[in-house]
């Protein structure tokens, strides 16, 4: 009996940025609303998941920038950050059914994304006040609006990562 190794699949959501484009102007002639936001998901938890759900029902389609593993590195979340790859992390944000795609960014900020897709709506947590926003500008000169979410008291990826640590 031989036993065969899965290949792993490669999600159509996640995509690069000429086809997050591409995705974008096809949504937009439809006329959907296309909402934009942008993080590390190293872990995924509630937190990330009820801040998702609350982005997705602001418009028809979610496109998530996600940082690149060396881009979390110079986020200063600790040495040992991310612990999922970016592969792994795109592949979960992927799975969910409310993502419509996953962009992998190598940048310390998403602007060159949100520039070239021009979401109508930017979406950050509730630890971001909107002036701090990367992107809210360019967004609402183009009619767009721009939400910090409130976040989900008790859930973060540190503090997962410190409760794991204590045990």
């Amino acid at each position: 009996m031989s036993v065969e190794q899965a290949v792993p699949t490669i999600d159509k959501r996640v995509v690069d940025l000429v086809q997050a484009q591409r995705l974008c102007n096809t949504w937009r002639m439809k006329g959907d609303r296309i909402v934009f936001t942008n993080g590390c998901f190293d872990i995924l938890h509630r937190g990330h998941v009820e801040y998702l759900q609350e982005a997705a029902a602001l418009g028809d389609r979610l496109v998530i920038g996600l940082n690149s593993d060396a881009s979390v590195r110079r986020q200063n979340k600790g040495p040992e950050r991310p612990l999922n790859t970016e592969e792994s992390r795109a592949k979960v944000l992927a799975a969910l059914r409310l993502v419509d795609a996953v962009i992998i960014f190598d940048q310390d900020t998403p602007l060159e994304l949100i520039q070239t897709l021009g979401p109508d709506v930017l979406v950050k947590g509730g630890d971001w006040s909107e002036d701090r926003i990367v992107g809210a500008d360019l967004v609402k000169a183009r009619g767009g609006s721009v939400h910090s979410l409130k976040l989900v008291d008790g859930f973060s990826t540190t503090g997962l990562v410190d409760k794991i640590r204590r045990g």
